[in-house]
């Protein structure tokens, strides 16, 4: 009998489609803190997006990854339970019994998961990232570029979702869409053990043992404490992955990941590690 369960799919799709719904303006935040200019902190990232394009600013970008990120999660999220199924269901001699978990199903698992996100997941964070950021005022002193801004006055790289694929792929080919993929594969792994694998203990140990199941809480518990600790980890790599996927919007500054966290130490310390 397969092991192949629809209802991990689901239950990603469904986790995705909120996911971007509420966290979208936050990761607009995130993303200009990360790759643009002169924004200083959280809060006042925030007033300048609105002050210079109103509450729609916070959304830009959001159609895309909206129609694409319930499909990313859901295979995701799939791949990762049908995998540690199988997995477990392989070492299990008795058919009927519960497969046990065990440490390296799991973090197989994970790892499998996170090559799959690397490629669904790189041309929608790219496209994605490069719609927030080319209304944003860009300059390079280093570069010789006078300060300018695309949102205002002047007309927008991309029109959307669509153009911007088109254009990449004119401009940079088919290899363009995964611009960033080499930094994104070692944020995914690490982060997708760091977060399945407590998530899966955190339920086992939060959940009695008299019950059928977890509870709503229960998961919403274990999930937010593994989403902390995967992203805490994961944050140094997402930003040089940002800043990889950002740049060639006018100009590429960066000749790859190591050319990328040379040039952000060099100018920004160890904090940039943390933006």
């Amino acid at each position: 009998m397969s092991n192949f369960q629809l209802e991990d799919f689901a239950a990603g799709w469904i986790g995705g489609a909120a996911s971007v719904i509420i966290g979208h303006p936050l990761d607009t935040v995130k993303t200009r803190l990360q790759a643009g200019i002169g924004y200083g902190n959280t809060l006042n990232c925030i007033r300048t997006v609105f002050r210079r394009e109103s509450v729609f600013g916070f959304f830009k970008g959001m159609s895309f990854p909206l129609s694409s990120i319930a499909v990313y999660n859901s295979v995701v999220f799939g791949v990762f339970s049908n995998t540690e199924r199988f997995l477990s269901q392989h070492h299990c001699r008795e058919p009927e019994a519960s497969p046990p978990r065990t440490l390296s199903d799991l973090l197989l698992a994970s790892m499998v998961a996170g090559v799959v996100s690397v490629g669904l997941g790189t041309p929608v964070d790219l496209i994605k990232i490069r719609l927030q950021m080319q209304t944003q005022p860009f300059r390079e002193a280093h570069l010789g570029l006078k300060p300018r801004n695309a949102a205002f006055g002047k007309q927008p790289a991309y029109q959307g979702p669509v153009h911007c694929i088109a254009t990449i792929v004119r401009t940079e080919g088919l290899a363009g869409l995964y611009r960033g993929a080499s930094a994104m594969l070692l944020r995914d792994i690490p982060g997708y053990c760091l977060y399945f694998i407590p998530y899966v203990f955190l339920n086992e140990w939060i959940t009695p043992e008299a019950s059928t199941g977890p509870s709503p809480c229960a998961v919403w518990l274990a999930g937010g404490m593994a989403g902390a600790i995967s992203w805490g980890t994961a944050t140094p790599m997402d930003v040089v992955k940002s800043r990889l996927q950002a740049d060639g919007v006018y100009v590429n500054k960066y000749k790859g990941v190591l050319d990328c966290i040379t040039q952000s130490y060099q100018k920004e310390g160890l904090k940039v590690s943390i933006t």
